[in-house]
C-alpha cells in the first residue's frame, strides 16, 4: 500500500507552450475589385484627431457642488476636449485587407517545463489516451472555422457588405494549397463544415499531432465602402502620465491605436493576442448561464473569462474550470467526458503557466 506522501502531486512548475501561434496582423487599403493585385494594395496608417466633444458620462452625485444646480450646469456645459488614434480608408478605396501567418506547432500536451517526472508521465499519458481515442479532429474543424469565418477580424467584421478569406498553406516560401471562403455565409456561432473547412481541420489535426509543418497565411477582405472608419488593435496604456503639447497646454491621447514598424514605414495592425484570441473561440462546453441565455462560443481560458462582459463562465465551485477538471483527471483518475477533455487539450494547446500555486 503507497503511503500516503507518495500520493501524485500536481507539478509546482508546469508550463505549456502555445500551439498556434499567429503574427500580428497588418492592415492594407485597396479596391475590392482588386483583390488578385496584392502589390497594388497601400499600407494602412493612423492619424492623430483633436475633437471638441461634450461631457455624457454619469456624473457621481455625492459631491457638494453637483447639488448646486448652477455648478452642476457648468460641470455639463464644459467641451470635452480630446486627442485619439483614427485609422480610415483612403477615399478612392472601399476595402480593408488584413494579413497575418499562423503556425500551427506539434507536441500539443507535452509541457515545455515540468519539474515532476511523475506527474508529467502521468499527463502525458493521459494525452496519448485522448489522441488514441479522439484525434484532434474535432478541435481543428472549430480552429478552421474560426478562420474561414474571418472572426479575427472582430469590429471590421460586423457590417462589412461582403467578407472574403484566402488561406494559403506555405511550403518552402510557396502556395501549395489556397482555400476561399464567403466569410459571412459562415456562422460565428456554430462549426458547421464544408469540403474546404475540411480540408483545412485535417492540416490543421495533422499539425498538432506532429505528423506535419504547417504554416498557414490568411488573407482577408473586408468590404466596408469608400473612407470608412476601420479598427486596428487599440494599445493599453498604463502611464497615464503621458502626455503631448498642443497650444501651449498638456493634452492626454484618449485613445492610441497599435501599428508595426516595416522598413521606414508604421502600418496599423491588429495584435496576436486579438488574434489568437478569435482563433480559439470554441469552448461551447461550458455550463448554461443561469439566466439561460445563448452566449455562443467563448475563447478557451482556465476560468471562461470573457472580460467584455465580467463574467467568468467556468467557476471553480462548479469543478468545471480547467484546474479542477485537470486535478480530478490526474490526481484522482476521474477521466472527464468527451467535451470537458475537448476543453482541458484546447487549453493546453492555448499554452500557460499552470503549476502548483505557491
Amino acid at each position: 500500500m503507497a503511503k500516503k506522501d507518495d500520493a501524485l502531486k500536481t507539478a509546482s512548475v508546469l508550463a505549456f507552450e502555445r500551439k498556434l501561434d499567429p503574427s500580428d496582423a497588418l492592415l492594407y487599403a485597396g479596391q475590392w475589385s482588386q483583390r488578385d493585385a496584392l502589390e497594388d494594395w497601400q499600407a494602412l496608417t493612423i492619424r492623430e484627431k483633436s475633437v471638441r466633444g461634450t461631457i455624457s458620462n454619469r456624473l457621481k452625485d455625492t459631491s457638494k457642488e453637483h447639488k448646486d444646480p448652477a455648478k452642476l450646469d457648468a460641470a455639463i456645459e464644459k467641451p470635452n476636449l480630446q486627442t485619439v488614434d483614427v485609422a480610415t480608408l483612403p477615399h478612392n478605396t472601399d476595402t480593408l485587407m488584413a494579413r497575418f501567418t499562423l503556425r500551427v506547432l506539434g507536441g500539443a500536451g507535452i509541457p515545455s517545463a515540468c519539474n515532476n517526472a511523475d506527474y508529467q508521465a502521468k499527463l502525458q499519458q493521459a494525452v496519448a489516451d485522448y489522441v488514441k481515442t479522439h484525434g484532434f479532429g474535432e478541435l481543428a474543424r472549430r480552429y478552421a472555422h474560426n478562420l474561414a469565418n474571418g472572426r479575427f477580424l472582430w469590429r471590421n467584421r460586423v457590417g462589412a457588405e461582403q467578407v472574403e478569406v484566402r488561406i494559403r498553406r506555405m511550403e518552402k516560401g510557396h502556395v501549395a494549397k489556397e482555400w476561399t471562403f464567403d466569410a459571412l455565409s459562415l456562422s460565428l456561432r456554430g462549426f458547421d463544415s464544408d469540403t474546404q473547412t475540411s480540408e483545412l481541420a485535417q492540416d490543421i489535426a495533422d499539425a498538432l499531432a506532429g505528423e506535419r509543418h504547417l504554416i498557414l497565411e490568411v488573407i482577408a477582405f473586408s468590404h466596408v465602402g469608400n473612407g470608412q472608419e476601420v479598427f486596428p488593435s487599440q494599445e493599453l496604456i498604463v502611464d497615464q502620465s503621458q502626455t503631448r503639447t498642443v497650444n501651449g497646454k498638456a493634452i492626454k491621447k484618449s485613445k492610441t491605436l497599435y501599428t508595426v514598424k516595416v522598413g521606414e514605414q508604421d502600418i496599423a495592425a491588429i495584435h496576436t493576442q486579438k488574434l489568437g484570441n478569435a482563433i480559439r473561440t470554441i469552448d461551447t462546453w461550458y455550463p448554461a448561464p443561469a439566466d439561460g441565455s445563448d452566449l455562443g462560443p467563448i475563447a478557451v481560458e482556465p476560468y471562461g473569462s470573457v472580460t467584455t462582459q465580467g463574467t467568468a463562465y467556468r467557476q471553480p465551485k462548479q469543478k468545471v474550470d480547467f484546474y479542477s477538471l485537470l486535478d480530478n483527471w490526474m490526481l484522482k483518475d476521474q477521466v472527464p467526458n468527451t467535451e470537458q477533455q475537448h476543453f482541458v487539450m484546447a487549453t493546453l494547446i492555448r499554452g500557460g503557466v499552470f503549476g502548483e500555486a505557491g
